[in-house]
């Protein structure tokens, strides 16, 4: 007892992250990072376990870009859909289907509501008009059509559920599968709405049976959890997937299943199950606190997924799938064509059909494959946090650095494999991270008390600009942190804009994914370049980014590294040029503008969101340089400043312009490398084109034309002759203009 009195201080600050944890885990301080631990955690264990199998019972009839493209773009005419479903019944002998599409709209594409207002209005005088129109009226009316197809089968139509439109529906819901009597007043969290869209009457009379297809979408965006009964108006409505479960096992009853009583859940008010009754047999599902389940995915999902056999609905429609393929089958009737929308991001894919969501529930339910977090989920959390809060905070104060490790890794490895256990073993889906979180913040808080009491003020620095700047610059400035800070100043700086170059085209024709990936590659490879300069990361935006030399550490020789930076880009890009030709993937191309000058630099932005970042008239000039290097043909547009300040490079002079927004005119270079490597060539041809612009500055058209005819035949792939060449045949026709400054005017951004 002694031994830890004397240490009452360290404990003290090792119970610290207990008390917050313990706090989340009660609800009465929601720690977001915990929570999206937790689901991390669940996302990597889901993807780590899942059976990665084929689920032979359950087919997808896909409307692909195959089926749009063969019978035309969505939505399809009911008649094609009668013969769709005639296909699957009379031909294939599937045991059930089920629609995630709605049919909320009557089908006019018939014609048919036009052919009656010809017969009401301008053809009710003809004889035989009417006659013949009530003779083509069952074949022209395609929605009886499409109806009288879905009459007296295994089927289950589609709706969804809405909380954006004002509480406005459409169409006709079907019967609900629970009244509020049977929840005996107790006040349980379903999932609800204020909205619905549903399929017209005509079709809901002939298939009355239907099921939502709504997923709930966790505030990072993912889909995680299907509810199986949701809430409208006081009355409760099954889900797609529950509906046709139901329909496989006979219909059974739904009805509540209320928590037994026991310790960890005896002041819980939810909901434990839903109960399906039928006869002498019950099936309780079990279910979260928001009457939902997690999505028990098999794979990674798609048509290349390989959980489910996805079938073209065009092969089905054209009677292109053998008779019998698909037979006894559960059938599911969904789109994986992009335009259609109805792709999510999941744990297991970040364009995961949303049908194949409902394939997994209905697979799990099938196989008793079902998770969830259990209403004593709380009770759990608190029980695991104090038994293993307490052993660290008495335990860690009284050990040597070495086993005070040890310690925190065995706690570690018994929670999660406790956790692990009860997930593979039970379905069950309980907190992990608020424990893992807070053993190593007991562990860190406890070794290293003292380092970080003494040295606040270097880590606040290096947490301030650890995101913008270089880590060995960070280190500089830790030596020093009070020369440092947030506040904005002027100070002499070289700005660098880059613009990747046909990212637009490329986004047309490369999945999102790869885009994406292709994107992250170049952008970090020139970022690294940028870094390795001493260069400050400001922003990226969309496909450009944004960088500053000189702030916060002071670099002398600001200009000079980033022409070296700009010049390393460019070569960066050559490279990635060419591994994109061996694959076969587009080429990039990149525009960079430099400038220096005064500039405002410090921590700028709302009350919402700030970042540390330049502002002022040089940067926008520098901006200006970017967008002018498609121009004159080059990668690299360069300021007279900072050209200036960078006198180890050879320069070629470009042009003097006059950017938008600036009275006057500025000099723009490209850096042809360093003087020491400049060859006698690109000399001799710099200094051709020295007197070219003298000439052309003169408005000495035919000296002008004699040297860049000279540059042609030393470097005939230049753009920038060639442009000069049409700019002196257009010039050549005005007349001489004593007040010309040489200088190009350019009026846009």
């Amino acid at each position: 007892m002694q031994l830890l009195a004397k240490h009452w201080s360290r404990i003290a600050v090792t119970l610290i992250p207990l008390v917050f944890a313990l706090l989340h885990a009660t609800g009465i301080v929601r720690i977001d990072v915990l929570q999206r631990l937790d689901d991390i955690i669940y996302d990597a264990r889901l993807r780590a376990t899942m059976p990665n199998t084929l689920d032979e019972r359950v087919i997808i009839v896909d409307i692909d870009e195959k089926s749009l493209a063969e019978v035309g773009r969505w939505p399809w005419s009911r008649n094609k859909l009668a013969d769709l479903v005639d296909e699957l019944f009379e031909r294939q002998k599937v045991a059930l289907l089920g629609f995630d599409v709605v049919f909320a709209e009557a089908d006019e594409s018939s014609g048919l509501k036009q052919l009656r207002q010809l017969a009401q209005n301008e053809m009710r005088d003809q004889a035989g008009f009417a006659e013949r129109l009530a003779q083509l009226q069952g074949s022209l009316d395609y929605d009886a059509k499409f109806a009288k197809s879905l009459e007296n089968r295994a089927v289950v139509m589609g709706y969804y559920f809405t909380s954006d439109r004002d509480g406005r529906s459409s169409g006709v819901l079907p019967a609900p599968v629970m009244e509020k009597e049977s929840l005996q007043g107790r006040p349980i969290k379903f999932t609800g709405w204020d909205g619905f869209g549903s399929n017209i009457e005509q079709i809901a009379r002939a298939a009355p049976t239907a099921g939502y297809f709504n997923s709930i979408t966790e505030g990072d965006g993912v889909v995680r959890s299907i509810p199986l009964i949701a809430a409208y108006k006081n009355s409760y409505y099954e889900s797609l997937a529950m509906a046709m479960f139901r329909m496989l096992i006979g219909k059974p009853t739904v009805e509540p299943g209320f928590p037994q009583e026991r310790f960890l859940s005896r002041n819980y008010q939810g909901l434990e199950s839903i109960r399906l009754t039928q006869a002498d047999r019950t099936m309780a599902v079990p279910v979260d606190e928001r009457v939902a389940v997690l999505v028990p995915f098999r794979g990674p999902g798609g048509v290349a997924g390989g959980s489910y056999k996805y079938v073209s609905a065009a092969d089905v429609l054209s009677g292109r799938v053998a008779p019998g393929l698909l037979k006894d089958k559960i059938v599911l009737l969904g789109t994986t064509a992009p335009g259609l929308l109805d792709l999510r991001v999941t744990p297991v894919g970040e364009t995961y059909p949303g049908v194949e969501t409902h394939a997994n529930v209905i697979s799990g339910l099938l196989d008793g494959r079902i998770f969830v977090k259990p209403d004593y989920a709380i009770g759990y959390e608190v029980v695991v946090l104090v038994l293993a809060g307490l052993a660290l905070a008495f335990t860690l104060p009284l050990l040597t650095a070495t086993r005070a490790v040890a310690m925190s890794v065995v706690v570690m490895l018994a929670l999660m494999g406790l956790n692990f256990w009860l997930y593979q073993g039970g379905g069950l889906v309980l907190p992990l991270a608020s424990a893992m979180v807070m053993t190593l913040t007991a562990f860190a808080l406890n070794m290293s008390y003292g380092y970080f009491v003494e040295s606040r003020s270097k880590r606040e620095l290096a947490n301030l600009f650890g995101t913008y700047v270089p880590p060995e610059l960070v280190d500089e400035m830790v030596k020093d942190p009070d020369s440092y800070s947030m506040a904005a100043t002027n100070k002499e700086l070289t700005v660098m804009f880059c613009d990747m170059r046909g990212f637009t085209k490329m986004s047309e024709s490369m999945e999102p994914t790869q885009l994406q990936e292709l994107l992250n590659g170049v952008f970090s490879r020139l970022t690294h370049l940028i870094r390795a300069n001493r260069g400050t990361i400001d922003k990226y935006m969309g496909d450009c980014v944004m960088a500053f030399w000189g702030a916060p550490v002071d670099t002398p020789n600001h200009a000079a590294l980033a022409v070296k930076t700009a010049i390393e880009m460019s070569e960066a890009v050559a490279s990635i040029n060419a591994d994109h030709r061996k694959k076969g993937i587009p080429e990039i191309g990149i525009g960079i503008g430099l400038n220096t000058g005064s500039m405002c630099v410090g921590d700028m932005g709302s009350d919402i969101r700030r970042s540390y970042t330049v502002i002022g008239d040089s940067v926008n000039l520098g901006s200006r340089l970017e967008g002018l290097s498609k121009n004159y043909g080059v990668t690299i547009v360069v300021s007279e400043s900072t050209r200036k300040l960078a006198p180890d490079f050879a320069w070629q002079e470009i042009d003097r312009v006059r950017v938008k927004g600036k009275e006057q005119a500025v000099g723009i270079y490209w850096p042809m490398g360093t003087v020491e490597g400049l060859d006698r060539a690109a000399a001799d041809e710099l200094k051709a084109w020295t007197a070219v612009l003298k000439a052309y500055r003169a408005q000495d058209w035919d000296q002008a034309d004699v040297h860049l005819l000279n540059l042609a035949r030393m470097n005939a792939k230049k753009f920038l002759y060639d442009l000069y060449t049409e700019r002196v045949a257009s010039m050549r026709l005005l007349p001489f203009d004593p007040e010309w400054d040489g200088a190009t005017n350019f009026d846009s951004k």
